[in-house]
């Protein structure tokens, strides 16, 4: 019998959610792993610059990897030769793929899958497999959308995020630092987790989310830091994007432990090319020069212009 009085619990949201119509799982890896299984992916051919997150999921669903290049516009830099039966993963780094190319990639390779999940907004192409990932853009702990016409078929769990939930809520009232072990905590945990449902929790904060407020502030912040920062930027980017700016420069490492000093905090994202690359190759001087800067919904053209000031003060020391 459902219970009926008691102390309320956190309201109910009903704003229209971004990606409804798609497969609502628990985290992104997942989505990658429900494609391996229902497509009966054998071998996958995947960048060089990615996240032990895909490459962990493809050992673990016994598919096979072949790793190629990409230039610093983030698009294959190399012939691509799949096989019958073997898989193009596309991934679109800072949202720099626009669905023209995608489209292009499609029609080329007639199996492709693409990861969205640096571009939130970015709608999916009809009859292409494609993933989002919720917690790269907001204040979640889990959750993914994958867009797929593939049927698992095993009954899913849903998960539950509850217990999830102290670093964000944490870090909305005290700092960042503080609640960071509990953060990296959260990130490790989906290394093993089962394919599930999305939680009832994370649906019903992704459904209190002002959508178009949030790609306009994004985007807006990007656009502000390019225009300031885009000659000075060793990438071929263009000024468009709702992720985070993807800034390269020569000992990018350096400026980010001073910018930390400044407490502002720039990620080294996908650390494990480290270990998959060899120093010298592009990847691997993407990975350790590339500074993504925060543009998120939090930051407006003030923190920008900070984020700015502190660069070109580290840079010219």
């Amino acid at each position: 019998m459902k219970e009926i009085g008691g102390y309320i619990e956190l309201d109910s949201y009903r704003l229209p959610m971004l990606h409804e119509g798609a497969a609502a799982l628990n985290c992104g890896r997942n989505a990658l792993a429900y494609l391996i299984r229902t497509r009966k992916i054998s071998k996958l051919w995947v960048p060089r610059f990615i996240c032990d997150s895909v490459t962990e999921v493809c050992k673990r669903e016994g598919a096979a990897l072949v790793l190629y290049d990409i230039g610093q516009d983030f698009l294959p830099a190399q012939e691509l030769k799949p096989e019958k039966g073997e898989w193009l993963y596309l991934v679109n780094y800072y949202s720099q793929l626009t669905n023209e190319q995608i489209a292009a990639y499609a029609e080329q390779y007639p199996r492709v899958i693409v990861d969205n999940a640096q571009s939130y907004f970015q709608q999916p192409l009809p009859g292409i497999d494609t993933l989002y990932t919720c917690r790269k853009y907001f204040g979640v702990a889990d959750g993914a959308f994958l867009y797929t016409d593939a049927k698992l078929e095993q009954e899913l769990e849903q998960d539950e995020s509850f217990d999830r939930m102290r670093f964000l809520l944490g870090r909305f009232e005290r700092s960042a630092s503080e609640f960071y072990a509990g953060y990296s905590a959260n990130n490790r945990l989906f290394a093993d987790e089962p394919i599930k449902r999305m939680s009832r929790l994370t649906d019903n904060l992704l459904h209190g989310i002002d959508y178009a407020a949030v790609e306009q502030r994004r985007r807006e912040n990007f656009e502000f830091l390019h225009e300031r920062l885009g000659d000075r930027n060793q990438l071929k980017i263009r000024n468009t994007g709702t992720f985070m700016y993807p800034f390269m420069i020569e000992n990018g490492t350096v400026l980010r432990k001073k910018l930390q000093a400044e407490k502002i905090y720039i990620p080294t994202l996908w650390p494990s090319v480290f270990e998959i690359s060899k120093q010298g190759r592009p990847e691997y001087l993407m990975a350790e020069n590339i500074l993504p800067l925060p543009i998120d919904q939090r930051y407006g053209r003030n923190e920008m212009q900070m984020i700015i000031e502190r660069i070109l003060q580290g840079a010219a020391k």
